[in-house]
């Protein structure tokens, strides 16, 4: 039997998630980092009877002219309802209302629907009491968004590393699971489902394992957020089933002087530069980003100082570069280093001249992660 979620008067949450790149450098399907651009839920509940229980929406910032804002449409409360179906409990017999603040563009390679996934777990977690621990957070996120680099960076902060573990035959691989089996979908006016006897998938314990790296106080970091999308399907599509060994070799040279680098004292830009680089999968995107090879090949630590590495935030289009802020004077959160603004104008310019309007952010590493606070 399936229950509606407790209710202990009224109460309120807010829940917090950093953006996040991905596919750093060389770091395909690996290395992610957390970002100063969030996710916000504002998340009230007031207890009324069953029959007149209903979950609002608001929905303000980046994508709120997209965003649905039905319960039953919206990422972020398909995913909570996902995480109550599997402890047996429906929404609450209350009247929930959840404010949303997005600071995350869609489709542009910063890990906005980690962010949402990510939140749609917490969310579940504090309308049904669950006590979730991180690892068991990060094993519903991964039931959803099945790939471990954006979501440990925006549930963890920081600079990470991630894979999924190689499972036993007994245990079910999210992978083999239909995402329409964990977040179905409702027809339009359907209002609450009516689950039937059988849990929804459940995902295995621990099922993705990650460490963070150190990444110095003194690297600015720069995205340059151009005003197009590229779809996730599109940049899969574009990569091979199978790459050369020299490739591979390449990659796995520079992932492992990377994830070091960044953390050294002082920052080596030319090491830095050349490890950033990659074959696996920023050539073969090439013709979905107008620019890229030019930006990324041609903007070095040579020409233009400060300058530590460059590469594709995820899929793209976004591209971020990472900068030395070694010897600059201190700016509030948000503002540009004098070489953080001399980076960001030289890549608005080359867009430019493919014709691509650009907006650049001056951003900070998120070291919190995601946060789930109740107010009393």
């Amino acid at each position: 039997m399936f229950h509606a979620a407790p209710t202990a008067g009224q109460r309120r949450w807010t829940i917090r998630v950093p953006a996040s790149s991905a596919n750093i450098g060389p770091g395909f399907d690996v290395l992610g980092l957390a970002l100063s651009r969030h996710l916000t839920l504002r998340v009230s509940l007031s207890p009324c009877p069953e029959s007149d229980s209903k979950v609002t929406l608001s929905y303000h910032g980046e994508g709120a002219t997209d965003a649905p804002t039905d319960p039953y449409k919206n990422l972020i409360t398909r995913v909570a309802l996902y995480v109550l179906l599997s402890h047996r409990l429906t929404f609450p017999a209350a009247h929930v209302t959840v404010e949303i603040d997005n600071q995350v563009p869609f489709g542009r390679g910063m890990g906005s629907s980690a962010a949402a996934v990510v939140a749609g777990v917490l969310l579940g977690d504090a309308l049904g009491d669950l006590n979730l621990s991180q690892e068991r957070v990060k094993d519903y996120a991964l039931m959803v968004e099945r790939h471990p680099d954006n979501i440990t960076a925006a549930l963890c902060g920081g600079f990470t590393g991630s894979f999924l573990r190689m499972l036993e035959p007994s245990e079910l691989s999210p992978a083999a699971i239909p995402l329409a089996e964990v977040l179905p979908a409702y027809p339009a006016n359907a209002g609450p489902p009516q689950p039937g006897d059988e849990l929804p998938p459940q995902p295995p314990r621990n099922v993705g394992r990650h460490v963070r790296y150190g990444f110095s106080k003194d690297i600015g970091v720069v995205v340059a957020v151009p005003k197009f999308e590229v779809e996730t399907a599109k940049a899969r599509g574009a990569l091979p089933d199978s790459y050369p060994r020299q490739d591979v070799v390449f990659n796995l040279q520079r992932l492992a002087v990377l994830t070091a680098s960044l953390g050294a004292s002082p920052l080596d830009p030319n090491v830095i530069w050349e490890a950033m680089r990659d074959k696996v999968h920023q050539p073969q995107r090439e013709g979905l980003i107008p620019g890229l090879s030019k930006i990324v090949n041609t903007m070095t630590p040579s020409t233009h100082p400060g300058l530590l590495g460059i590469c594709l935030s995820g899929a793209g289009p976004t591209i971020l570069a990472l900068v030395s802020n070694e010897g600059a004077g201190k700016v509030a959160p948000g503002q540009a280093t004098p070489q953080m603004e001399a980076v960001g104008e030289a890549i608005k310019e080359l867009w430019k001249q493919e014709g691509i309007e650009v907006e650049w952010l001056a951003l900070e590493v998120d070291d919190k992660g995601a946060t789930l606070e109740e107010h009393k």
